[in-house]
């Protein structure tokens, strides 16, 4: 028998800083994952590059206008028979104040909070890769 090949969904996040801070937006109700806490971003569509989605993201999301800036790291994670591939971006310049339009809150968090609020498993498994790569020098 054939082994069913896994369905991959190519996913793209803004690490977006404000000093030592990081933004991150409440999961809405009516989501999965609904009320975790999550690095804005989304799926990556057909003809777009990762760096075109994710600033077509951040504008549909926080409506700002996004520089993209370097891929920091890119993870994998399995919820069920789907897998999803996150690349991880630097955001390094925007344009306007980000705004709640998909997320049912905002906040910046400095790395300790981030690690005591409830974030997908996807994030958790390699947050301390995502906060290192945010300091290369350290």
């Amino acid at each position: 028998m054939a082994l069913k090949r896994p369905t991959w969904i190519p996913v793209v996040t803004g690490l977006i800083r404000k000093g030592d801070k990081l933004l991150v937006g409440q999961r809405p109700v009516g989501h999965s994952l609904a009320g975790q806490w999550e690095f804005p971003g989304g799926k990556i569509e057909k003809n777009e590059t990762p760096e075109q989605a994710l600033a077509r993201e951040l504008q549909e999301e926080l409506a700002i206008e996004a520089e993209i800036g370097p891929l920091k790291l890119a993870g994998t994670h399995t919820y069920g028979d789907t897998g999803i591939v996150i690349l991880f971006y630097e955001v390094l310049f925007w344009k306007g104040e980000p705004k709640t339009v998909h997320h049912m809150e905002l906040r910046w968090v400095t790395p300790e909070e981030l690690k005591k609020l409830s974030i997908p498993d996807a994030n958790k498994k390699i947050l301390d890769r995502i906060l290192a790569s945010l300091h290369p020098h350290e």
